[in-house]
């Protein structure tokens, strides 16, 4: 039965270790979801709306690949910036072009900083496929100074549609300085009531970060009063064929698009009814199917109520665009309404939050972001250390018990009941916890598959060196063979990493040193050869996080090595005669000598 329960446990692990890291690039496009009937109103209270002919959702379900903006040359474009963003604005649609990171260069030993929306299908903010008031349509600038931008511009001769931007220079407590303030007003200018469309505005366009990244880590989310839910490029995506728009109901109290370190999140202060997600092509002659050819965006809907003559209303946001930094965006004096879940640390978020709290507060006292995980995985591995001693003392007893327990199995081999009833015994009397092999891993998972989560949208690894690693935030590769098609995985970069290999190691040579509490020659050699299993999950893991592996294995490795000097204080057997004894003596009958005789004596 533990050759059959063993066995069956490693193959779940190497099954959940392969859907956990291949559906992540293969994961199949759900349904699109059918808007809500309730939304909220973007002046006041719920009132009639018209419907719009050209809605981004009619357009969206027209087409599965959104096409990129041709920028008019005509265009004017005025900033505003500070010590960290450089927002640039067009006339033409009266809203963002892009917004430059000043802080994040966009390639590793360059100074030119990090674009968002470089490539888009729309401006950010501006009115997505609206007539009159989109892209197309050139806006009058009618004010300018350090920290506004005002845009005015009149549509159908009946609305007057006022857009105002204002970029705080000295943020404090209750401004972040990668957010701005915008606000929208509309006055009826007839003597009219006049009815208005549902509208969109942009949220942005993301582009993935390099040509190894897949669909997962581009996305668009949004937030109800209740949960928040993630769309991901690769929802759109079916083989070499395009899905249609994913369209997601409201309330949404926030809406966010971004791609692996960096984020936009709009926050409407009147709940918005909807968001548009689609995929735009940013490299249009690539291959269909080369991943990296294609971006995300999204949109963000809104019902606007008849206005009456001469009547007015304003409509105001605030938008984020900077890092993905946990400690920035879990600041409530600011962010409000729970936008730090963009970090999308899913399942095992608070390992992720205790883990990234825990090495920024040690990076403080570091200048290096390699030496505060290494010391992080110190911290975690000595809190740890009463548990893992524990467990593996009681897999040391467990494994010289084994003969006893074959005796015990052989002796009992037609009656499951007493032979469970005996193994309990022999496990009471040598102080063996059954369950104690398990609790390192009960402990250590978690945090594991926390530090993956954290350290796929970790900000602050970008570009930070280690050793020969030049990013912290990519694998430490030192020479590629190129683009290459591999079994399962498809087409992939052949790369040469070092810390993935040396984590290796540290798990083979730790599987060698941890006592093995079976004794069936098909158990041991399935376990033994886990590890290597790791190493081929593991390969293009991030630096940071083979680090962290890295450390772990070194650490465990010498308390391993000291636990197997320690002296044993538990009653446990020796092999030979005892155990067969043992067996007897717990069945309640006697048992034939089996122990060779020495000398004519027992």
């Amino acid at each position: 039965m533990d050759k059959k329960n063993t066995t069956i446990g490693v193959l779940l692990i190497i099954a959940a270790f392969a859907a956990y890291f291949l559906g992540q690039k293969y994961s199949p496009a759900p349904a699109p979801v059918p808007l809500s009937s309730s939304s909220a109103q973007f002046g006041g209270p719920s009132g009639a709306t018209s419907p719009n002919p050209l809605s981004p959702a009619a357009a969206a379900q027209n087409a599965a690949v959104l096409a990129l903006a041709k920028e008019s040359g005509q265009a004017a474009v005025t900033t505003l910036e500070n010590e960290f963003l450089a927002v640039h604005f067009t006339n033409f649609g009266g809203a963002i072009r892009d917004i430059a990171l000043r802080k994040f260069p966009a390639q590793l030993n360059r100074p030119e900083p990090y674009v968002f929306n470089a490539l888009h299908s729309d401006p950010m903010l501006g009115f997505v496929d609206y007539p009159g008031l989109d892209r197309n349509t050139p806006f009058e600038l009618v004010s300018q100074t350090a920290t506004e931008v005002v845009y005015r511009a009149v549509l159908a001769q009946q609305i007057e549609v006022t857009r105002r931007y204002t970029l705080v220079a000295q943020p404090d407590h209750q401004h972040d300085p990668y957010q701005l303030r915008h606000e929208i007003t509309l006055r009826n200018l007839t003597d009219k009531t006049v009815p208005i469309a549902r509208a969109s505005l942009s949220l942005g366009t993301v582009a993935p970060v390099s040509d190894t990244v897949y669909g997962q880590k581009l996305s668009t989310g949004y937030s109800t009063a209740d949960s928040q839910k993630f769309n991901h490029r690769s929802d759109l995506e079916g083989g070499n064929e395009a899905k249609p728009a994913i369209l997601s109901g409201g309330p949404i109290t926030w809406a966010s698009i971004d791609n692996q370190f960096f984020a936009a999140i709009l926050t409407p202060d009147v709940p918005a009814g909807g968001l548009v997600t689609t995929r735009v092509k940013l490299r249009p002659d690539a291959p269909a199917e080369q991943h990296d050819a294609y971006g995300l965006t999204g949109s963000v809907q809104f019902d606007f109520r008849p206005l009456a003559a001469s009547a007015s209303t304003t409509a105001g946001m605030s938008l984020y665009v900077g890092p993905k930094e946990y400690r920035r965006l879990s600041n409530s004096d600011v962010f409000k309404a729970d936008q730090d879940k963009v970090m999308q640390f899913g399942f095992f978020k608070y390992f992720s939050q205790i883990l990234l709290t825990l090495m920024t507060w040690v990076h403080k006292g570091v200048p290096n972001w390699g030496v505060a995980i290494i010391l992080t995985t110190l911290i975690l591995k000595i809190v740890f250390v009463p548990f893992t001693v524990a467990a593996s003392r009681s897999a040391k007893r467990m494994q010289k018990i084994q003969p006893e327990m074959q005796a015990v199995r052989e002796k009992f081999k037609d009656n499951p009941q007493k032979m469970q009833a005996a193994t309990m015994e022999l496990f009471k009397k040598h102080k063996v916890n059954p369950l104690g092999g398990c609790i390192p891993i009960l402990i250590t998972m978690p945090f594991f598959f926390g530090f993956y989560q954290m350290l796929q949208s970790a900000a602050e690894l970008r570009f930070e060196p280690f050793l020969w690693a030049a990013d912290l935030a990519a694998p430490d590769t030192i020479y590629t063979f190129g683009l290459v098609t591999l079994p399962l995985l498809g087409p992939t970069h052949l790369n040469v990493n070092i810390m993935p290999l040396l984590m290796g190691a540290t798990m083979i040579f730790q599987m060698r040193l941890t006592p093995q509490p079976s004794v069936d020659n098909a158990q041991a050699k399935m376990l033994k050869f886990m590890p290597y299993i790791f190493i081929l999950f593991c390969y293009g893991f991030s630096c940071a996080l083979a680090l962290y592996s890295t450390i772990n294995g070194l650490f465990t490795i010498a308390q391993q090595l000291i636990i197997n000097r320690m002296k044993d204080e538990g009653d446990v057997a020796s092999p030979g005669g005892i155990a067969a004894e043992n067996a007897a003596a717990i069945a309640g009958k006697p048992m034939k000598n089996v122990t060779p005789k020495k000398g004519g004596k027992r």
